[in-house]
């Protein structure tokens, strides 16, 4: 185990809400490889204030989650393609006090929409309209899908959605077809929803394949009826290990293996 020292370099999280999930993941991968890195979680009421202190202090990598992500905008430097594709920041990155922002969320899941080669000629139905809808239909659109429908019951937020992109919004499940369907929303998330199916079974037995961002549990209701119905399934925790990948990567300049994520993942869910 890597004991703390003045060569340590920090990297941190920002949240309303910190968990332990990204703490564990950074800090397995530093032990394991050697590196002498620690990663710490925090919140903070002065979002400013605690820039100016990644920038002053020299800390190399920040996290940031909600309610977090827009208004850190105005305090980087640069944002990378990443983070200007949905205006939105998960990710900074300091490079001798010039902070440049990314939002890996996106790079995630760009990289599974070809990692599973779904067909941009396809139909796609992404169910939600907040902050994570916007990387995948971002994500969507720029792998060239022509066709996405964004399903919300929030009028104003699923249409601005829509509009943004370039895509319709609908307010009600639509009938079954053979299309791409995507759930990014708490339905299924452990707590009160853990037993929610994000889309009707008809339309999950119609669908090509089905992506549910969700991240805890692993098999939410909607991924284990797609299992059941032999669709192709991409699953939110290959979302949130391919991000915290990423971001182990930009911070360290290390490149991890597939089981290095894997075995990260696995420690980092212990917690919950």
């Amino acid at each position: 185990m890597t004991i703390l020292n003045k060569d340590t370099t920090l990297c941190i999280s920002l949240a309303g809400r910190p968990s332990n999930i990204g703490t564990r993941f950074h800090n397995y991968l530093y032990d394991e490889l050697g590196l002498n890195f620690a990663y710490k979680a925090f919140t903070t009421r002065d979002l400013d204030g605690a820039i100016r202190g990644v920038r002053a202090l020299g800390i190399r990598g920040c996290s940031v989650s909600m309610p977090f992500k827009e208004a850190v905008i105005p305090l980087t430097d640069e944002l990378n393609a990443s983070a200007k594709a949905i205006e939105s920041v998960n990710t900074i990155v300091n490079n001798d006090g010039r902070l440049t922002a990314y939002n890996t969320d996106y790079e995630a899941v760009s990289e599974l929409i070809g990692r599973h080669a779904l067909d941009p000629g396809a139909p796609v139905i992404v169910r939600g309209s907040g902050g994570m809808a916007k990387a995948v239909v971002a994500a969507f659109r720029d792998a060239d899908f022509g066709n996405l429908t964004v399903l919300a019951r929030n009028a104003a937020a699923g249409r601005a959605l829509a509009d943004k992109y370039g895509y319709r919004w609908v307010q009600r499940d639509p009938q079954p077809a053979d299309e791409i369907i995507v759930n990014v929303t708490p339905l299924g998330m452990n707590g009160p929803e853990a037993d929610a199916l994000a889309f009707p079974l008809a339309n999950i037995e119609a669908a090509r394949a089905v992506f549910d961002v969700v991240a805890f549990p692993a098999e939410t209701p909607l991924v284990r009826a797609a299992q059941a119905a032999g669709k192709p399934v991409i699953t939110g925790a290959e979302v949130i290990a391919l991000q915290a990948a990423r971001q182990f990567e930009l911070y360290t300049g290390v490149s991890i293996t597939a089981d290095q994520v894997e075995r990260a993942s696995a420690f980092s869910r212990e917690s919950g």
